[in-house]
């Protein structure tokens, strides 16, 4: 589709993907694009703002929002997740509610709903990991008391492991939204920075590879990014960014014996993205300890976690 151009009865708008931590929004948005533009990992709330993702077919653009998993909130850092959560579902065309197949509903799947009650915005329930179902009975008894609660406009098993279905949900979306022009340039797949996709990128590399006390401890912020675009005189891009952990036992972690640990989140770190920006990249990561740090408001925000 030429810059500019939309055929007739082109649609375009913006579908918000909600649901619990770990149900594998973030893999869905992944797989419906072809290309990894989200974060995602084994640990829960891996996704912690709010990112547009844009899915540009010949009759339809997708702005797909994804989010951070609805959970109750215990720090500031926790509270800002559930403000670009709950923000996500507002001015959206319609909804895609993920759930776990073969799983009822939680408390606060059931509170997300109460959330939605009254809302006029379409929403599709996605039943996703369908792919580890073996029991097809227990899958449909199992439904039947979502979809009663949900009244969804549109039920869609998929498996975004596998790729079951996403061409089903992909047509589900597209027919809620309005007939117009589309919102981004064809070849745009995201709307953020590469500052942003620079911390998010060493994050989930983190997750990777440390244990459970460490990753949802961890913020990064970028503290320099310059590349050869903008300094054309760099012959690759040159990015130092700060890893805040709350104890000094995590940085001990995160560091490893005689620097192993933080060697290896750089260079996965660096190859990722020299592979999604294109140039050469140089890498510095300093680890930093900033006791509590997701419990203050206003640390949460130096980390770049802005309340709403």
């Amino acid at each position: 589709m030429p810059d500019g151009e939309a055929p007739k009865n082109f649609r375009s708008g913006f579908v918000s993907l909600v649901g619990r931590p770990n149900v594998g929004k973030s893999s869905i948005i992944n797989a419906l694009l072809r290309e990894k533009v989200a974060a995602v990992s084994n640990h829960p709330q891996t996704t912690r703002n709010a990112v547009r993702c844009i899915l540009t077919t010949g009759e339809h653009q997708i702005v797909l929002v994804d989010t951070p998993g609805i959970h109750r909130p215990r720090h500031a850092l926790g509270e800002f997740m559930m403000e670009e959560a709950t923000g996500a579902m507002e001015s959206v065309d319609a909804l895609c509610f993920v759930v776990e197949a073969g799983r009822a509903l939680d408390g606060e799947e059931e509170s997300l709903l109460k959330s939605l009650d009254g809302h006029k915005i379409p929403i599709i329930l996605v039943i996703n990991k369908i792919d580890r179902l073996r029991d097809a009975e227990d899958f449909w008894r199992k439904l039947g008391p979502i979809q009663e609660r949900v009244k969804p406009a549109a039920v869609v098993p998929v498996s975004a492991l596998k790729g079951t279905n996403l061409d089903v949900l992909t047509q589900e979306m597209a027919r809620l939204l309005p007939e117009g022009e589309p919102i981004y340039p064809p070849d745009v797949l995201m709307d953020t920075t590469e500052r942003f996709l620079a911390a998010e990128i060493i994050r989930e590399k983190i997750f990777e590879v440390t244990e459970q006390e460490v990753p949802h401890s961890v913020a990064v912020i970028v503290q320099e990014f310059k590349n050869p675009e903008e300094y054309p005189e760099l012959k690759r891009a040159e990015i130092r960014a700060d890893i805040i952990v709350e104890r000094p036992g995590q940085k001990g972690i995160l560091i490893g014996a005689d620097g192993s640990m933080i060697k290896t989140v750089g260079t996965a770190s660096r190859i990722e993205m020299e592979g999604r920006f294109g140039y050469p990249i140089y890498l510095e990561l300093w680890v930093k300890v900033k006791p509590g740090w997701r419990k203050s408001r206003l640390e949460t925000e130096r980390a770049g976690y802005r309340h709403r």
